[in-house]
């Protein structure tokens, strides 16, 4: 099958996943409104509590929190292919003459598009809560280019767990069980300084510190080091490694 007529496929199932979104308003729920729950939580119950040298810690949390709710966003992705497994549509996916890896790119790229909505809402509730950027417009669009690939790494990840998990229940426990532990032992909330030995090395070499204190450089001019570099190679890394993974999970469940 050629890359083009992939590509197409792939673009009409995107544009299937968006276009079930004016009939299940619920969908948007992980990409608006517990994201900016956790802004909320964390600026005004936990704010007071955390010092960031050099920061205030609304302008620490903005750029963490945004990467954690990107990452998270191809939650969705996992429990619409787990769902989609289990009422058979892929099955009668897989007797279409159509592309087969389009069935799990289509999700990664709708993805794409939800994130940039997510990434509105997050930017101008942070905005609202008293965030403000630091650097010029070139390092901010940088920025979000960034996230939108972190994002869209994470899409294949969650594509993976979709698949093995089998339902939606098993995929939702895999995602929590290991993602959400990794964003906390991270830099996302906190300095990894203020952390004890040993969960403070792990932090340091967490992708999430890396993803974190880029996007405070892009954002904010917080001194680079080489998390900007880091992190496109971790998000390269992730979604080659990821897509590997999902695409031949996919292939062995539908034969």
């Amino acid at each position: 099958m050629s890359l083009r007529w992939t590509l197409s496929d792939t673009l009409v199932l995107a544009m299937r996943q968006l276009r079930r979104i004016p009939r299940s308003p619920d969908l948007l729920i992980g990409y608006t409104i517990q994201p900016v729950m956790f802004v909320l939580l964390f600026r005004y119950v936990f704010g007071g509590a955390i010092q960031t040298p050099g920061y205030d810690y609304v302008d620490f949390l903005m750029p963490g929190i945004i990467v954690q709710s990107i990452a998270f966003g191809g939650f969705v992705t996992a429990l619409a292919i787990a769902e989609d497994m289990k009422k058979g549509l892929i099955d009668r996916f897989r007797s279409l003459p159509m592309s087969r890896i389009a069935v799990i790119s289509g999700r990664a790229v709708a993805d794409l598009a939800l994130n940039a909505l997510q990434l509105v809402v997050l930017i101008g509730v942070g905005l609202i809560v008293g965030f403000s950027f630091g650097t010029d417009v070139g390092r901010v669009v940088a920025g979000i280019l960034l996230l939108l690939m972190i994002g869209f790494a994470f899409s294949w990840v969650f594509a993976l767990i979709g698949l093995v998990g089998g339902s939606a229940e098993s995929a939702n426990a895999i995602g929590f069980t290991v993602l959400f532990p990794l964003t906390f032992a991270s830099g996302i909330f906190v300095p990894p300084a203020s952390m004890p030995n040993g969960l403070r090395q792990f932090a340091e070499a967490n992708p999430f510190t890396s993803f974190a204190d880029a996007t405070r450089h892009l954002f904010l001019g917080a001194p680079a080091n080489s998390d900007v570099w880091t992190s496109v190679l971790w998000a390269v890394g992730i979604a080659v490694v990821a897509a590997f993974l999902a695409l031949r999970r996919y292939r062995s469940l539908t034969g």
